[in-house]
């Protein structure tokens, strides 16, 4: 056990013994003594899809590529964000994925902002169900010092005789990232002065590795290496901004990050010399998946989890010829062109292209298909404002009943009054935050009783499409913004 006095002397040591290594990397025939596996934002793309290969594959991947063996010297590790996405996930709020993950023998994740749209008591459910940990050391109950239980700020893994320590990070972002009311009794600390605080203890516990895993972007990566290697700490993971990371900081500290929806991964060897108890190299990389066989365990649970998605959300609503990406003025017009459509009586609809999750492909279109392009359990609320704080409340989202081209008109070219009063749809999602003004210009908005995803399914329905008539034919791709 390693005492807090005895971090700097090793940490002069480590430095002069990662200087040695950059000079000479360790020969290709010499096995790492540890493999870290890292993926991040997987959000639920446990299927194969033409983008990623999936769950399965990746597994195949690791093992025919990487070398994995279960209880050898590999740690699967996840930045967080790992339910929230497509219905095969999503509709089952996450169950699906963490099964999957735990065939996958993931070791630790990070909790990410995500973690949390099933509210707290969804997270505990995946949590109870993983057979891994869920940490994060930077959440603290609103003004107080006190982590709630939900929070395991670090756990400690025994991999190839090394004694592991792993602490998590979440996104400050969390507040607002995820649905607010949902976190409002927690705030979301500074990361550097989390792993302050429990790094000391997780060396204490008897760590003589330790990792940061953590739902933060590249930028903010960078920022807290300092602070990683003054503590110790050998690598500090991302995840959040979907990026490739690998790289490291100073020769001492690997920064990682594997991308998102399972399509790539990162990987961290590491060289550990177990009589100093002192880390000699590090060498990330980041790979795609592509090409692996199918692990056959891993493929049983999606083939079960997609048949049950079929079962609950597989009815036939229309047909689409082409493919809408998700960041297009057709993506955009049909679903706030379709909130509209199910409550007539409001103007202008307006909501944040955020919550439009996934692009949706040709071919048949399910209603599950509908649940994915917008998997969060937002409702659409009724408010009453005039032309000028619509206006004042359209920041950059996206609309419906208006155009911002060339001046404020409605759709039918007239324009905007600025001091008439209009009927105004949004999500609750944005109506709470505090960024927004829509709660500061009406206190009292209407419940219209439907999630945001459901006018979407109702009008691609009522257009009774097909592959004579598709939904093509119904698309308008003129930008409104």
């Amino acid at each position: 056990m390693k005492s807090r006095l005895m971090i700097p002397i090793l940490m002069i040591l480590s430095s002069l013994l990662l200087s040695c290594a950059r000079e000479k990397q360790p020969a290709d025939s010499l096995l790492p003594d540890l493999t870290i596996l890292y993926t991040n934002d997987e959000h639920g793309w446990m299927e194969e899809t033409s983008s990623a290969d999936g769950a399965a594959k990746l597994m195949g991947v690791w093992t025919a590529e990487e070398g994995y063996l279960p209880d050898d010297r590999f740690l699967i590790l996840s930045g967080g964000d790992n339910w929230t996405g497509p219905a095969i996930s999503t509709w089952f709020q996450g169950a699906s994925m963490v099964e999957v993950m735990n065939a996958m023998h993931y070791q630790a994740a990070a909790i990410g902002n995500h973690e949390f749209d099933f509210q707290v008591s969804g997270l505990q459910e995946r949590i109870a169900q993983a057979n891994f940990p869920y940490l994060s050391a930077n959440i603290r109950y609103k003004g107080t010092d006190s982590i709630p239980d939900f929070a395991t700020p670090y756990a400690l893994i025994g991999i190839n005789d090394i004694e592991v320590g792993i602490i998590g990070l979440t996104t400050t972002s969390t507040s607002y990232s995820t649905f607010p009311t949902y976190v409002e009794d927690y705030e979301f600390i500074d990361y550097a002065t989390a792993l302050e605080e429990i790094t000391p203890r997780v060396w204490d516990d008897g760590a003589e590795l330790v990792l940061c895993i953590a739902h933060i972007c590249y930028g903010e990566m960078q920022a807290l290496a300092p602070t990683a290697e003054a503590l110790g700490i050998s690598m500090v993971s991302g995840g959040h901004c979907n990026e490739l990371v690998a790289e490291v900081y100073d020769g001492s500290v690997a920064l990682i990050e594997g991308g998102w929806q399972m399509a790539n991964y990162a990987k961290l060897d590491i060289w550990f010399d177990r009589k100093q108890l002192l880390v000699t190299a590090l060498q990330p990389a980041t790979d795609n998946n592509q090409g692996g066989t199918a692990d056959s365990e891993i493929a049983d649970i999606v083939t079960t989890w997609a048949a049950a998605a079929e079962a609950a959300l597989g009815d036939v609503i229309g047909y689409m010829a082409t493919e809408i990406p998700r960041n297009s003025p057709q993506m955009y017009n049909l679903v706030t062109d379709s909130w509209l459509y199910d409550y007539p009586q409001a103007d202008i609809a307006i909501t944040n292209s955020g919550g439009i999750r996934q692009p949706m492909a040709a071919g048949d279109i399910t209603r599950g298909d509908i649940v994915g392009v917008l998997p969060f359990d937002n409702n659409i609320l009724e408010l009453q404002l005039t032309g000028q704080q619509v206006i004042d409340c359209l920041g950059n989202f996206v609309v419906a009943g208006l155009t911002t081209i060339d001046g404020y008109y409605h759709s039918d070219g007239t324009p905007l009054e600025l001091d008439s009063a209009y009927s105004v749809l949004t999500t609750d999602y944005l109506y709470v935050q505090d960024q927004t003004l829509f709660h500061v210009y009406d206190p009292d908005p209407f419940p219209t009783g439907l999630n945001y995803h459901q006018p979407t399914v109702d009008y691609i329905r009522s257009l009774n499409t097909s592959t004579t008539n598709p939904l093509d034919n119904y698309l308008d791709y003129v930008p409104r913004r």
